[in-house]
């Protein structure tokens, strides 16, 4: 129930945590979402190739965390562009406008939102990797899905 304190701990293994293909052929788990959490956060991991970049966007909502784990990428916050180191971590606020482009050949990316909600873009928008793959299929980034999570599509990918 929403608004109730969450009174167990949450455990997942590996096996069942939801796999959803993502942007040029990736992948994200999705390790923990308002569900097992009571609405207060949502944790996801990218396994993503070079060049991965979601549209330039910001989040209405939440305040995002991301932590390159692995790989080496570019990050763009209100137009200022950084480099971001494996091991590099960024806070973005909710209202600020951000994008990235992974610049590894493989990264391996965490990200973390609170409160939680916006899994539910992750999910209209990739492919649950448990269920059949339709022929042709492609993850494409959908401003109308976006923006029915309150995440604003500003331009595309950097």
């Amino acid at each position: 129930m929403k608004g109730t304190p969450v009174s167990m701990a949450y455990i997942a293994q590996p096996e069942q945590q939801q796999q959803l293909e993502w942007l040029d052929g990736g992948t994200l788990a999705m390790l923990l979402d308002g569900r097992a959490t009571d609405g207060q956060l949502m944790v996801g991991r990218f396994d993503v190739g070079k060049g991965e970049a979601p549209p330039y966007h910001k989040h209405l909502h939440e305040d995002e965390i991301f932590l390159l784990i692995k790989g080496t990428a570019l990050v763009w916050c209100d137009d200022q562009e950084y480099e971001l180191a494996e091991g590099g971590v960024v806070f973005l606020p909710k209202q600020i406008p951000h994008g990235y482009r992974i610049t590894s050949e493989r990264a391996d990316l965490l990200m973390i939102n609170t409160p939680a909600g916006i899994e539910g873009m992750f999910r209209e928008t990739g492919r649950d990797k448990a269920t059949p793959r339709p022929p042709g299929f492609q993850v494409t980034p959908n401003p109308d899905i976006a923006d029915t999570y309150g995440n604003i599509v500003l331009g595309p990918p950097r």
